[in-house]
């Protein structure tokens, strides 16, 4: 199936092509905006083949040397291979490197803000003393489609432009793709959207606890063409102990915390069935960017964060 797009209104674009599917938005000059969109519209129709083009290669684990040709690969390389100690491929960040390659086509004078948003991975543009807000949506379980009332929405930041901060993702174990751990959520804020992307699937990993009652399987058998081959993923987690929960976000809380001291996450907020964890900006507090707290508690059945962008 060839690339679609339609208009929604508002200055947003819907692209699909594939597994690939993109909430665009832009606000600023007309003509700009509408300029900024056609060429977004004209990268996204050759994002799949090239992807697909070096599939076999992206499937593998980060090695000391990048094999990968396209610049969206490799910026899914580059941004994966911080954390190559461990098994990761640069599919990890699939997600945010699209994304991170369209948001280019907004970085053009007369925008003043745009997002990507790709499936919850969001890439921002934001020109000076812009400032955006987006939401937290921790609980799938309770999103209904035919709901077309508005969103109530789990938590809420604001990304200022004089912060250092461009993308945002999301990774969980209910969420697109798989996860070793038990985390529902873990949105990261981050530089880049791709290095945001990397960064929640390492750290939603680290998100877990011993219990015989969670279930896991090789990811072959939950996917035949997984990159993740017979690693086991999680695919159930039952109701935890209160103690329990909070020893797997403490563990997810440390990785966060050291991915910080080394540059690679800004903000960081963690969701495990009920209990929170806020990774605060080592400079600023809460009102600087990180998210905040919820506005009620979120029950057990809390699920993959979606990131929703307010204006």
């Amino acid at each position: 199936m060839d690339a679609q797009r339609k208009a929604l209104g508002g200055g947003r674009w819907h692209l699909n092509h594939g597994p690939i599917d993109i909430v665009a938005e832009a606000h600023g000059d007309a003509v700009e905006v509408a300029v900024a969109h056609e060429h977004a519209w004209r990268r996204f129709g050759r994002l799949l083949p090239e992807l697909v083009a070096e599939l076999p290669l992206l499937r593998r684990p980060v090695g000391a040397e990048c094999p990968l040709q396209g610049d969206v690969a490799r910026r899914m390389w580059r941004a994966c291979a911080p954390f190559g100690a461990g098994f990761i491929t640069p599919m990890a960040a699939v997600a945010g490197a699209v994304a991170q390659e369209l948001i280019a086509c907004f970085d053009r004078p007369g925008i003043e803000r745009a997002w990507i948003n790709n499936g919850g991975d969001i890439a921002l543009h934001l020109a000076h003393g812009r400032s955006v807000r987006v939401g937290l949506f921790a609980d799938l379980a309770r999103f209904d489609l035919r709901d077309t009332g508005p969103i109530t929405t789990d938590g809420r930041f604001e990304i200022r432009a004089d912060q250092p901060v461009r993308g945002v993702a999301t990774s969980g174990w209910r969420g697109r793709s798989f996860s070793l751990g038990i985390a529902d959520s873990v949105t990261v804020l981050a530089a880049t959207a791709a290095e945001a992307d990397a960064a929640a699937t390492v750290i939603a990993n680290a998100v877990d606890v011993e219990d015989a009652g969670i279930a896991r399987r090789p990811a072959s058998e939950c996917k035949d063409d997984s990159d993740l081959g017979d690693i086991p993923v999680t695919v159930d987690v039952p109701t935890l102990a209160p103690l329990k929960v909070r020893a797997a976000l403490d563990a997810g809380a440390a990785r966060a915390e050291a991915l910080q001291r080394d540059g690679r996450v800004w903000s960081v907020a963690l969701v495990c069935q009920g209990q929170w964890r806020i990774v605060q900006p080592l400079s600023q507090g809460l009102s600087s960017g990180a998210p905040e707290a919820p506005q009620r508690r979120i029950d057990g059945s809390a699920s993959h964060a979606v990131g929703s962008v307010f204006a």
